[in-house]
């Protein structure tokens, strides 16, 4: 059957993929198609009284909460007197999108919000801006987490002499291309990666079960958009050198000489489709539980952590946090196998996800979910990767735990234009000038990640200065992204 059909019998949108996957499975006991459009009329109608139903009653389960939601909705709407306590960060090469700053105030006039701040990379995304950093009580946003669940940063250095990018750059390249994917749907079909993740529990909830395979299939790739694996030039002097060598301080401390250019490698992608599909499932599901929001609230629609499908989604954030991490570690553990290679540093961070943190807020200590949607996390000490552009530096960043910011820092450059905008108003032969200028390799990549489509990196991290320190640079010299005409997961 598919969606429409099902949506006339009364299964809600959110549910629509679930129940195509358990169909398969009731016709192979012997059920006939109209013996199962029965039943699941059946259950729309009374799904109390079918919990148990041996083929859809994880189907029932879900619509007999979504009742109970529906009587506490009859509450209503209610705008909170003043807004929570937000910041903003900007400074005087950095002019932040009117929107991007409305939809923060917004997203601070719901009654769960407890804090926000706006970071100077901010663009408009879903609800919450991208670079939004939201503070809620008890309250989980799909959409303030974001579409690519768990998007991440990975840097490793590298024991190779930096020169081998200039002098050894066939090899280098077919690192990237033998040993991961780029593009909508990219996988490993005939020699699927292996890692833990996969043994993790994949039997959370309904939805993450029915995703494994797939998720097993693109374990270690790339994705599309502005994802991308690069090497390049890491650059510290010999105080960030012993900085970075802290104990703690990186997943391997220790290892790095002293100061000096080192060849390192830097991947940015996150939970690949899998996450995309949970995001898109509870996303819905929490715009169903709260339609008393009014349209321009509509996309931060919550859901309650004391609510099972709060416990739910938040379980599957939290393993796309794993897996997410999976793909980074088997692209550079395979890379530098490839290369013969061992990994001197290791750093890396989360940019789309929410944590269960402690923060001082208006003056008093609160527990908080915080969502860091495209937003670094940046406390005391803590280490974070800020990626530029194809031709522009990506810094490693050392947090401030400044409070006023959610202890929060940019994830990014930040978009001045669209994709759109970008592919009319660009062509390769304006990039290409700039591109040899910065000695930068372009195996592939869209027109809407041309440098030009980003705020100046470096007066991004002038314009939060009081967030982060730097601890060292990366410059991209061989950059490989999705294909042009692929899809943006981000």
């Amino acid at each position: 059957m598919k969606a429409r059909q099902l949506e006339k019998l009364g299964i809600p949108h959110q549910l629509t993929k679930m129940v195509k996957w358990l169909i398969p499975r009731a016709r192979a006991t012997g059920m006939s198609a109209d013996e199962v459009r029965k039943l699941l009329a059946k259950i729309v109608a009374d799904p109390d009284a079918h919990r148990d139903d041996p083929h859809f009653g994880e189907v029932a389960q879900q619509l007999a909460r979504m009742d109970l939601a529906g009587d506490r909705r009859q509450a209503g709407w209610r705008e909170r007197d003043a807004p929570a306590p937000w910041k903003e960060w900007t400074g005087p090469n950095i002019e932040l999108d009117p929107q991007s700053v409305r939809q923060l105030h917004n997203a601070c006039g719901l009654p769960v919000t407890l804090a926000g701040a706006l970071m100077p990379d901010a663009h408009v995304g879903y609800g919450l801006p991208i670079g939004g950093v939201l503070a809620t009580d008890n309250a989980v946003i799909p959409y303030a987490v974001g579409v690519d669940i768990a998007c991440r940063m990975k840097l490793t250095v590298l024991d190779l002499e930096p020169k081998a990018l200039e002098s050894q750059p066939d090899r280098l390249i077919r690192a990237i291309e033998d040993e991961t994917r780029f593009g909508i749907g990219a996988q490993f079909r005939d020699r699927r990666r292996e890692h833990p993740v996969m043994d993790a529990d994949w039997n959370r909830t309904p939805m993450i079960r029915h995703l494994k395979d797939k998720a097993h299939a693109q374990l270690g790739t790339s994705g599309s958009g502005n994802h991308f694996v690069e090497f390049g030039e890491f650059t510290v002097d010999d105080a960030q050198a012993r900085a970075l060598n802290v104990p703690g301080a990186a997943s391997l401390p220790g290892a790095l000489p002293g100061a000096g250019t080192y060849l390192a490698l830097l991947s940015h992608s996150g939970s690949r489709g899998t996450g995309a599909t949970i995001a898109d499932h509870y996303s819905r599901l929490a715009m169903d539980l709260h339609p008393e929001l009014p349209a321009e609230l509509r996309h931060l629609a919550w859901l309650d952590l004391g609510s099972a499908e709060g416990q739910e989604y938040w379980a599957a954030m939290s393993l796309m946090g794993e897996y997410a991490a999976a793909n980074h570690a088997l692209i550079h553990r395979h890379i530098a196998k490839h290369l013969g290679a061992r990994v001197m540093l290791d750093i890396e961070n989360h940019h789309n996800f929410a944590w269960k943190e402690t923060h001082t807020i208006a003056g008093e200590q609160r527990e908080a979910i915080v969502h860091r949607k495209g937003a670094t996390p940046a406390g005391l000490n803590v280490l974070g990767i800020i990626p530029g552009s194809m031709a522009s530096p990506c810094y490693i960043v050392r947090g401030r735990g400044n409070d006023e910011a959610l202890q929060s820092a940019s994830h990014g450059a930040g978009r001045v234009m669209s994709r759109t905008k970008a592919k009319q108003t660009y062509r390769w032969s304006d990039a290409r000038p700039l591109l040899e200028k910065r000695h930068v390799t372009l195996l592939s990549a869209g027109l809407d990640e041309l440098p030009f489509v980003y705020k100046n990196i470096d007066d991004v991290i002038a314009a939060q200065s009081d967030l982060v320190d730097i601890a060292g640079r990366f410059d991209p010299r061989i950059v490989k992204m999705a294909p042009a005409g692929e899809r943006p997961e981000d």
